[in-house]
């Protein structure tokens, strides 16, 4: 039997494609639904990792009391302990000098002489004027004698014995005078020679033979310089912070660049006692002994004193301070990680460490390095210790050495 026109034009689909048509359809939503999931899960890990990334990471210095003694460094000017400059007193020529620098030089020793010869003749005429004052009261005397013994036998009246009397008493007094001037002179014409004031050495000369040497002429510079080189002062300026722990008799050392790798001990003497308005600094005086004149004065030298650390300093490192419009800050570590800025006070700064006077204590747990954003109840995380590396040193040797 032939099918008809009908059945041979209708399509009759397979049974199993409508079957592949929903898995397809399945598969697809599927594929949808695992981006979109995907993509939410990326968002949100990017916003946890965001998240994250806004809690700054700290690393935390935990404090400690320190024992060690602290170090105070200052120049130092080196002087002698007693230096004179020496000046004539009496004006003229220098005849001779007899020392040049380096020499060393007794108490009274001759320095140099000096030619005077106006002074000389001063002296010579002060002594005949004395000869005339002494001839002149000599005669005074003798005549108010005569003239008392006449007032005596009423011979005269007393106003004339009165007058007498009274030139005998002027006579006097001129030789009084005459006599001073010529020992003032005198002591002057010593001043011709120019002495050592103490054993020491010369370390100036500023003269010659022939100079003109002129008493109370502005600037005049010393014909000498002696100094007792024996034993030595030596100055130090002390900032004021420290003033209060450089007191007497305390030891410091000291070094000068002419004697490397050698070491000077000296003992706080005195202190101005006063801070000097224009540095800040307070005058402190050492001494020491120089029995080998190894040291020399006007050297320069760095002294070191050793000061006791005070009880519960607090020293952390300079990274740490942070500058606020309220003045110096430290970030610390509160509650549940959060940040406490505290303001603190510089006793001392040491350059890489400071050494705090008042704001924190040991228990303060302080954040190094913080961040300049960083506020004051910010969340922060706080790093993990870094673990110290081996010491090669203590590794094993394969060879057994």
């Amino acid at each position: 039997m032939q099918p008809d026109k009908d059945t041979i034009l209708r399509y009759t689909p397979p049974k199993r494609l409508r079957l592949y048509g929903i898995i397809a359809v399945c598969i697809a939503v599927a594929v949808v639904v695992l981006g979109v999931a995907g993509r939410l899960r990326a968002s949100t890990e990017v916003a946890d990792w965001t998240d994250a990334q806004a809690i700054p990471t700290v690393k935390i210095i935990n404090l400690a009391a320190s024992t060690e003694q602290r170090g105070l460094t200052l120049p130092g000017d080196v002087q002698a302990f007693n230096s004179a400059p020496i000046y004539s007193r009496v004006s003229g020529y220098l005849k001779a000098w007899y020392v040049d620098i380096g020499t060393q030089v007794k108490a009274g020793q001759l320095l140099a002489t000096v030619d005077v010869p106006d002074q000389d003749q001063q002296l010579a005429a002060a002594k005949a004027d004395l000869n005339t004052a002494e001839a002149n009261q000599r005669l005074a005397a003798v005549t108010a004698k005569r003239w008392n013994e006449l007032l005596e036998r009423g011979a005269v009246s007393k106003q004339e014995v009165d007058e007498k009397n009274g030139d005998l008493a002027a006579k006097n007094a001129v030789v009084a005078s005459s006599r001073a001037n010529v020992q003032r002179l005198q002591d002057l014409t010593t001043f011709k020679s120019i002495v050592a004031p103490f054993d020491g050495i010369v370390t100036t000369r500023a003269t010659d033979v022939g100079a003109l040497i002129s008493v109370g002429a502005p600037n005049t510079t010393p014909l000498f310089t002696v100094v007792d080189d024996r034993k030595l002062r030596i100055y130090v300026r002390v900032p004021q912070s420290y003033s209060t722990e450089i007191t007497p008799n305390l030891a410091a050392t000291f070094t000068v660049p002419e004697h490397p790798g050698k070491t000077y001990t000296a003992t706080v003497a005195t202190t101005a006692g006063a801070v000097d308005t224009v540095n800040g600094s307070v005058l402190v005086q050492l001494q020491t002994d120089n029995p080998d004149r190894a040291l020399r004065p006007g050297a320069y030298a760095q002294v070191h004193f050793a000061l006791a650390q005070p009880e519960n300093v607090v020293q952390v490192p300079a990274s740490a301070l942070m500058f606020r419009d309220g003045g110096m800050t430290l970030a610390t570590l509160g509650p549940n990680n959060r940040v406490v800025l505290k303001p603190v006070t510089i006793g001392h700064d040491y350059g890489t460490t400071v050494e705090l006077a008042s704001g924190v204590t040991h228990a303060d747990k302080v954040i190094d390095s913080p961040p300049d954003s960083l506020r004051a109840g910010d969340e922060v995380k706080v790093a993990a210790p870094e673990k110290a590396a081996p010491d090669k040193a203590d590794g094993a040797n394969p060879q057994g050495h």
